[in-house]
Protein backbone atom coordinates (compact mmCIF):
# COMPACT_ATOMS: atom_id res chain seq x y z
CA UNK A 1 0.00 0.00 0.00
CA UNK A 2 1.34 3.62 -1.09
CA UNK A 3 2.03 6.03 1.90
CA UNK A 4 0.84 9.64 1.59
CA UNK A 5 4.29 10.44 1.30
CA UNK A 6 4.90 8.52 -1.44
CA UNK A 7 1.92 10.02 -3.17
CA UNK A 8 2.70 13.79 -2.31
CA UNK A 9 6.27 12.99 -3.79
CA UNK A 10 5.01 11.36 -6.75
CA UNK A 11 2.69 14.01 -7.43
CA UNK A 12 5.77 16.48 -6.71
CA UNK A 13 8.08 14.83 -9.42
CA UNK A 14 5.32 14.70 -12.06
CA UNK A 15 3.87 18.54 -11.61
CA UNK A 16 7.83 19.41 -12.19
CA UNK A 17 8.47 17.54 -15.16
CA UNK A 18 5.51 19.29 -16.64
CA UNK A 19 6.63 23.15 -15.41
CA UNK A 20 9.68 22.35 -17.45
CA UNK A 21 8.10 20.27 -20.43
CA UNK A 22 7.59 23.02 -23.25
CA UNK A 23 4.74 21.29 -24.65
CA UNK A 24 2.52 21.78 -21.34
CA UNK A 25 1.21 24.91 -21.10
CA UNK A 26 -0.77 24.92 -18.01
CA UNK A 27 -1.42 22.52 -15.12
CA UNK A 28 -4.27 22.07 -12.42
CA UNK A 29 -4.68 19.58 -9.31
CA UNK A 30 -8.08 18.28 -10.04
CA UNK A 31 -10.22 16.29 -7.55
CA UNK A 32 -9.73 15.68 -3.81
CA UNK A 33 -6.22 17.24 -4.12
CA UNK A 34 -8.13 20.23 -5.06
CA UNK A 35 -10.92 20.11 -2.44
CA UNK A 36 -8.85 19.37 0.57
CA UNK A 37 -10.67 16.25 0.93
CA UNK A 38 -7.22 13.78 0.63
CA UNK A 39 -7.11 10.73 2.69
CA UNK A 40 -4.91 7.76 2.75
CA UNK A 41 -6.87 5.90 -0.08
CA UNK A 42 -7.17 9.01 -2.46
CA UNK A 43 -5.47 8.85 -5.91
CA UNK A 44 -3.33 11.62 -7.73
CA UNK A 45 -5.02 13.81 -10.31
CA UNK A 46 -3.98 16.23 -12.81
CA UNK A 47 -4.70 18.14 -15.85
CA UNK A 48 -2.37 19.17 -18.29
CA UNK A 49 -2.91 21.94 -21.00
CA UNK A 50 -1.23 21.30 -24.33
CA UNK A 51 0.25 24.30 -25.68
CA UNK A 52 -1.12 25.65 -29.38
CA UNK A 53 0.09 23.43 -32.30
CA UNK A 54 1.08 20.18 -29.91
CA UNK A 55 -0.02 17.09 -31.04
CA UNK A 56 -1.64 14.79 -28.70
CA UNK A 57 -0.05 11.58 -29.54
CA UNK A 58 3.53 11.76 -29.46
CA UNK A 59 3.50 14.05 -25.94
CA UNK A 60 1.07 11.35 -24.48
CA UNK A 61 3.65 8.50 -25.50
CA UNK A 62 6.05 10.50 -24.45
CA UNK A 63 4.10 11.01 -20.58
CA UNK A 64 3.46 7.37 -20.22
CA UNK A 65 7.15 6.17 -21.09
CA UNK A 66 8.25 8.42 -18.50
CA UNK A 67 5.28 7.28 -15.84
CA UNK A 68 6.66 3.34 -16.60
CA UNK A 69 10.52 4.14 -16.52
CA UNK A 70 10.29 6.84 -13.59
CA UNK A 71 7.45 5.41 -11.65
CA UNK A 72 7.23 2.31 -12.74
CA UNK A 73 3.41 2.12 -14.08
CA UNK A 74 2.01 -1.44 -14.53
CA UNK A 75 -1.05 -0.78 -17.09
CA UNK A 76 -3.65 1.59 -18.31
CA UNK A 77 -6.69 3.15 -19.40
CA UNK A 78 -7.78 5.58 -21.45
CA UNK A 79 -10.68 7.67 -20.66
CA UNK A 80 -12.45 10.18 -23.38
CA UNK A 81 -14.48 12.90 -22.60
CA UNK A 82 -15.62 15.33 -24.98
CA UNK A 83 -11.81 17.10 -25.39
CA UNK A 84 -10.05 15.59 -22.62
CA UNK A 85 -8.39 12.59 -22.46
CA UNK A 86 -8.04 10.68 -19.25
CA UNK A 87 -4.93 8.33 -18.85
CA UNK A 88 -5.59 6.24 -15.97
CA UNK A 89 -2.04 4.80 -14.63
CA UNK A 90 -1.80 1.74 -12.30
CA UNK A 91 1.61 2.07 -10.04
CA UNK A 92 2.63 -0.21 -7.29
CA UNK A 93 1.25 -0.25 -4.05
CA UNK A 94 -1.85 0.46 -5.94
CA UNK A 95 -1.79 4.07 -6.09
CA UNK A 96 -3.76 5.19 -9.49
CA UNK A 97 -2.62 8.27 -11.52
CA UNK A 98 -4.88 10.19 -13.35
CA UNK A 99 -3.46 12.50 -16.64
CA UNK A 100 -5.65 14.52 -18.09
CA UNK A 101 -4.34 15.95 -21.08
CA UNK A 102 -6.70 18.77 -22.94
CA UNK A 103 -6.01 21.25 -25.59
CA UNK A 104 -5.35 24.69 -23.69
CA UNK A 105 -8.56 26.08 -25.74
CA UNK A 106 -10.43 23.66 -23.84
CA UNK A 107 -8.39 23.36 -20.62
CA UNK A 108 -10.80 24.81 -17.69
CA UNK A 109 -12.51 23.84 -14.51
CA UNK A 110 -15.40 21.21 -15.04
CA UNK A 111 -15.75 20.92 -11.42
CA UNK A 112 -15.33 23.06 -8.58
CA UNK A 113 -12.13 20.67 -7.52
CA UNK A 114 -9.74 22.18 -10.15
CA UNK A 115 -6.69 24.41 -8.73
CA UNK A 116 -4.29 26.01 -11.20
CA UNK A 117 -0.53 25.28 -10.38
CA UNK A 118 0.90 26.89 -13.43
CA UNK A 119 -0.55 28.28 -16.69
CA UNK A 120 -3.89 30.15 -17.47
CA UNK A 121 -7.38 28.34 -17.48
CA UNK A 122 -10.98 29.55 -19.39
CA UNK A 123 -13.90 30.29 -17.80
CA UNK A 124 -14.70 27.08 -15.55
CA UNK A 125 -17.57 24.77 -17.12
CA UNK A 126 -19.46 22.77 -15.04
CA UNK A 127 -20.51 19.58 -16.86
CA UNK A 128 -24.34 18.82 -16.26
CA UNK A 129 -25.77 16.05 -13.89
CA UNK A 130 -27.71 13.10 -15.47
CA UNK A 131 -30.99 13.75 -16.05
CA UNK A 132 -33.94 12.56 -13.90
CA UNK A 133 -35.61 11.06 -17.08
CA UNK A 134 -32.62 9.30 -18.40
CA UNK A 135 -31.82 7.49 -14.69
CA UNK A 136 -35.76 6.70 -14.71
CA UNK A 137 -35.58 5.12 -18.44
CA UNK A 138 -32.47 2.90 -17.67
CA UNK A 139 -34.15 2.63 -14.51
CA UNK A 140 -37.22 -0.04 -15.84
CA UNK A 141 -34.74 -0.64 -18.81
CA UNK A 142 -32.74 -2.64 -16.59
CA UNK A 143 -36.00 -4.08 -14.41
CA UNK A 144 -37.37 -5.26 -17.75
CA UNK A 145 -33.97 -7.20 -18.48
CA UNK A 146 -34.07 -8.40 -14.55
CA UNK A 147 -36.78 -9.84 -14.72
CA UNK A 148 -35.71 -11.66 -17.72
CA UNK A 149 -32.94 -13.08 -15.78
CA UNK A 150 -34.35 -14.42 -12.88
CA UNK A 151 -37.00 -16.13 -15.65
CA UNK A 152 -34.50 -17.94 -17.17
CA UNK A 153 -32.22 -18.99 -14.76
CA UNK A 154 -29.41 -16.41 -15.95
CA UNK A 155 -28.58 -15.82 -12.29
CA UNK A 156 -25.35 -13.94 -12.33
CA UNK A 157 -27.27 -11.63 -15.16
CA UNK A 158 -29.69 -11.49 -13.26
CA UNK A 159 -28.13 -9.95 -9.60
CA UNK A 160 -26.24 -7.88 -12.10
CA UNK A 161 -29.54 -6.37 -13.59
CA UNK A 162 -31.43 -5.73 -10.65
CA UNK A 163 -28.01 -4.18 -9.01
CA UNK A 164 -28.00 -1.69 -11.77
CA UNK A 165 -32.26 -0.65 -11.24
CA UNK A 166 -30.64 -0.06 -7.11
CA UNK A 167 -27.79 2.10 -8.45
CA UNK A 168 -30.24 4.04 -11.01
CA UNK A 169 -32.89 4.93 -7.94
CA UNK A 170 -29.76 5.66 -5.73
CA UNK A 171 -28.51 8.18 -8.56
CA UNK A 172 -32.23 9.84 -8.68
CA UNK A 173 -31.91 9.98 -5.10
CA UNK A 174 -28.59 11.97 -5.09
CA UNK A 175 -30.07 14.59 -8.29
CA UNK A 176 -33.37 14.96 -5.39
CA UNK A 177 -30.88 16.07 -2.59
CA UNK A 178 -27.92 17.63 -4.62
CA UNK A 179 -26.01 15.26 -4.60
CA UNK A 180 -22.91 13.81 -7.08
CA UNK A 181 -24.98 11.36 -8.81
CA UNK A 182 -22.33 9.57 -10.59
CA UNK A 183 -20.44 6.36 -9.83
CA UNK A 184 -22.38 6.38 -6.49
CA UNK A 185 -19.96 9.00 -5.06
CA UNK A 186 -23.31 10.60 -3.47
CA UNK A 187 -24.82 7.81 -2.24
CA UNK A 188 -23.21 7.24 1.06
CA UNK A 189 -24.17 10.88 1.81
CA UNK A 190 -27.78 10.00 1.34
CA UNK A 191 -30.94 10.61 4.19
CA UNK A 192 -30.72 6.88 6.40
CA UNK A 193 -34.28 7.15 5.67
CA UNK A 194 -33.61 7.57 2.04
CA UNK A 195 -30.97 4.19 1.80
CA UNK A 196 -32.74 2.26 4.15
CA UNK A 197 -35.27 1.58 1.70
CA UNK A 198 -32.53 -0.30 -0.29
CA UNK A 199 -31.32 -2.24 2.63
CA UNK A 200 -33.14 -5.41 1.87
CA UNK A 201 -32.22 -5.23 -1.67
CA UNK A 202 -28.98 -5.95 -1.64
CA UNK A 203 -28.73 -9.75 -2.27
CA UNK A 204 -27.47 -12.39 0.23
CA UNK A 205 -27.03 -15.22 -2.08
CA UNK A 206 -26.87 -16.57 -5.93
CA UNK A 207 -30.63 -17.92 -6.18
CA UNK A 208 -33.77 -17.46 -7.81
CA UNK A 209 -36.60 -16.71 -4.99
CA UNK A 210 -33.44 -14.68 -3.41
CA UNK A 211 -32.74 -12.36 -6.38
CA UNK A 212 -36.61 -12.27 -7.12
CA UNK A 213 -37.38 -11.33 -3.40
CA UNK A 214 -35.00 -8.50 -3.78
CA UNK A 215 -35.88 -7.60 -7.02
CA UNK A 216 -39.43 -6.52 -5.68
CA UNK A 217 -37.99 -4.37 -2.76
CA UNK A 218 -35.50 -2.37 -5.47
CA UNK A 219 -39.04 -1.66 -7.60
CA UNK A 220 -40.54 -0.41 -4.77
CA UNK A 221 -37.61 2.00 -3.94
CA UNK A 222 -37.01 2.94 -7.55
CA UNK A 223 -40.92 3.93 -7.80
CA UNK A 224 -40.48 6.10 -4.53
CA UNK A 225 -37.69 7.94 -6.14
CA UNK A 226 -39.66 8.18 -9.97
CA UNK A 227 -42.54 9.55 -7.85
CA UNK A 228 -40.23 12.42 -6.35
CA UNK A 229 -39.13 12.79 -10.23
CA UNK A 230 -42.03 12.95 -11.93
CA UNK A 231 -45.34 12.08 -10.73
CA UNK A 232 -47.19 11.94 -13.59
CA UNK A 233 -44.36 9.99 -15.04
CA UNK A 234 -44.58 7.37 -11.72
CA UNK A 235 -48.21 7.15 -12.41
CA UNK A 236 -48.08 5.92 -16.00
CA UNK A 237 -45.24 3.31 -15.29
CA UNK A 238 -47.29 1.54 -11.98
CA UNK A 239 -48.68 -0.72 -13.95
CA UNK A 240 -45.88 -2.00 -15.72
CA UNK A 241 -43.71 -2.15 -12.81
CA UNK A 242 -46.52 -4.03 -10.81
CA UNK A 243 -46.08 -6.71 -13.19
CA UNK A 244 -42.65 -7.34 -13.47
CA UNK A 245 -42.87 -7.53 -9.19
CA UNK A 246 -45.18 -10.41 -9.90
CA UNK A 247 -43.52 -12.26 -12.81
CA UNK A 248 -40.72 -11.87 -10.59
CA UNK A 249 -41.94 -13.65 -7.97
Amino acid sequence: MFTIEQRELIRSKILERAANDGRISGAAITGSGAAGTEDQWSDIDLAFALADGVELAPTLSDWTMYMCKEHSAIHYLDVPSGAWLYRVFLLPGTLQVDLALVPASDFRPLAPTFRLVFGSANEAQTLPSPSAANLVGLGWLYALHARSCIARGRLWQAEYMVTGVRNHALALACIRHGLPAVHGRGADRLPSAVTAKFNRALIERLDAHEIARAFQVVIDGFMDEVRHADEALADRLLDTTSLLKQSAG
